[in-house]
Parts: structure tokens; C-alpha cells; sequence
């Protein structure tokens, strides 16, 4: 069976990570059709659009996508492209690998974020000069959605802790819907669980992030909180993402664009190609996954590493390396 994969390596490192991805995914035994789209700062500045239509379309008809970066045009391009696959969990590994300097080498950890709403619903307003607000939006179905969501996926890969974070102290109303509607979730399954407010949490999560596996977070709590975690493990450079619907699903690294390396070839790649592992545990390739996982994992171990791990290796070396080892 052939799987159509679209791709759009987008902005800055994205150019650079993105073909590092399909070359190791064109490294295993699965037939995949790749079909490149084109979305971010530079096809704005040339056609008056940051996501054309063209690219949605093949978002939305692929199997499933692959997204570099955006630059100033994130915004534009990312939330769009997970409405487009119908996107509503955003899941986020952050565990250490063997061999990194990682401020916490014992962290394993997995957050589930709600991806459709909350502050990033877009309802912003000037009500007077000088004067701005912003509507934060919860409702009873994506958080029920989003938390049966999370404890299914800590059933189905074997995490014993399921945390659920909110602020329901401050925010009585809005996350208190979501902490009320993901307990009564969390009650019908046969799954510990604990709350925490998301302040006390980021604290404890940097202490003892061994103490917590699976996080289902609100939608800003758990954007702040991965990259948070990022930085328990060696950085950015190492967090892939999948952004999940019900049928669709669109994987992309936690990691932005990085102008600052842009163009110059010493971007890890790893974080895209756990990426791609990810997008063939949803397309049920859980053997091809695993030795993917497996390659990255021993590359970081053993070598060669780029710059932002200690090491002078470039994208390419890096990717080759993996390769290699598949």
C-alpha cells in the first residue's frame, strides 16, 4: 500500500530538517508517495499568502504531513494546518537519551495538549485605546475529547502516572471545566491520576521530573510546559510532535525556525526524524518506529552531534548516520 505524505519543510531550518526526515523515512521498508507544499514567510512575501490554498488541499488529502518551521508567519500557517487535518491533541514526548548532558536524565514524560482552543482561539480585541483583551475559550467537549484521549494513550504505552494540569484556582470558570470534565474522564478509567495547578507543576516537573509521565494539559499550559521540558533534556533539538485528529494527522518539531542558524547546515535534525517515527506509529508501522527510534537514539549516544549538543557534525552527517544505522 502506498501512503501519500505530503511535506512542507516551510521556513528557515525547516528547509534544512524536513528533507533529513523523508530521506531516513525513504530508508525503510514502506512505500511512501511524497508530495512537497509550500507554506511561511517566504511564499507570503511572493504571493500575498503564508498557507495557499494548494497546500491545504494537500494537508488535507494526505495520509498524513510533515512540517518543517514558520517564521513571522507561524501564526498563519500552523494553526490553519492543524484545522486542516482536524487536529484536536497535540502530543509531546520529552524523555533524556543516553550519552546527552541532560539536566534531568531521568525525565520521560509525554504531554497531551489540547489543540483547539483555550487563548490560541483567536478571539482578541482593541476595546479602547491602550486597552486590549484576549477571550479564552474552554468547553466541555474538547476537554472531555482531549482527556479520554490522554488516558488512552497512557493505557496504550504502559505510563502508570497521569497528571492533569490547570488553574482552576484563578481560572474558576474556564479550567474548572476542564479540570471538573477531565476527572470525570480520568474516574471512568482503570488509571491513576493526580491535578496540579500548572505554576506548582512547572516547578515540580524541574525537580522531580521522574515523578510524572503522562501531563494532559489545557492548550497554552501545555505549549509553555513541553518547552519547558525541552530544556530538562538537551533542548528543542530533541522534541517531536504529532498533531492529531480522528482520521488526519500532521508531525512537526517542537522547535521554531532558528534564523539564527538558518542556511548554514549544523540544524539537528533529530527532533524531525522522531517526528517521522511518530508518523509511522500512526500509520500502525510500530516495528519501523521502533528501529527509526532506535537509529536517532544510538546516534545521540555514540555520535556525530551537532553544534547545539556539544558536537561539529552537520545535518546532513547526522542524518547519514541514522541511516546508516536503519
Amino acid at each position: 500500500m502506498t501512503h501519500e505524505i505530503a511535506v512542507i519543510p516551510g521556513d528557515g531550518i525547516g528547509q534544512e530538517v524536513t528533507p533529513a526526515a523523508v530521506e531516513v523515512l525513504e530508508a525503510i521498508d514502506v512505500d511512501f508517495d511524497f508530495v512537497e507544499g509550500e507554506a511561511g514567510d517566504a511564499v507570503k512575501e511572493e504571493t500575498g499568502e503564508a498557507l495557499p490554498t494548494q497546500t491545504r488541499e494537500l494537508a488535507a488529502d494526505a495520509d498524513a504531513t510533515l512540517f518543517g518551521a514558520a517564521g513571522e508567519t507561524a501564526a498563519d500557517v500552523i494553526l490553519p494546518l492543524r484545522d486542516v487535518v482536524g487536529s484536536f491533541a497535540n502530543v509531546r514526548p520529552a524523555r533524556s537519551y543516553p550519552g546527552l548532558d541532560a539536566v534531568q536524565p531521568d525525565t520521560d514524560l509525554v504531554f497531551i495538549r489540547e489543540n483547539t482552543e483555550g487563548v490560541y482561539s483567536g478571539i482578541e480585541a482593541e476595546i479602547d485605546e491602550g486597552v486590549r483583551t484576549l477571550t479564552r475559550v474552554i468547553t466541555e467537549d474538547a476537554s472531555r475529547e482531549i482527556a479520554e484521549f490522554g488516558f488512552r494513550y497512557a493505557k496504550q504505552n504502559g505510563f502508570d502516572d497521569v497528571t492533569i494540569a490547570h488553574k482552576a484556582n484563578v481560572m474558576r470558570q474556564t479550567d474548572g471545566l476542564f479540570l471538573e470534565t477531565a476527572e470525570e474522564v480520568g474516574d471512568s478509567f482503570d488509571v491513576d491520576y493526580d491535578t496540579a495547578l500548572m505554576d506548582a507543576l512547572a516547578m515540580h516537573l524541574v525537580m522531580h521530573p521522574e515523578d510524572y509521565g503522562v501531563v494532559i494539559c489545557p492548550n497554552l499550559a501545555g505549549d509553555m510546559l513541553s518547552d519547558l521540558a525541552a530544556g530538562l533534556v538537551g533542548g528543542l533539538g530533541l522534541l517531536p510532535s504529532a498533531n492529531v485528529g480522528e482520521e488526519n494527522a500532521l508531525f512537526e518539531p517542537v522547535h521554531g525556525s532558528a534564523p539564527d542558524i538558518a542556511g548554514q547546515g549544523i540544524a539537528n535534525p533529530s527532533a524531525m526524524i522522531l517526528s517521522a517515527a511518530m508518523l509511522l506509529d500512526h500509520l500502525e508501522y510500530g516495528d519501523e518506529a521502533t528501529a527509526v527510534r532506535e537509529a536517532v537514539e544510538g546516534v545521540l549516544a555514540d555520535g556525530p552531534r551537532t553544534p547545539d549538543l556539544g558536537g561539529d557534525a552537520s545535518t546532513d552527517e547526522v542524518t547519514e548516520a541514522v541511516v546508516d544505522r536503519l
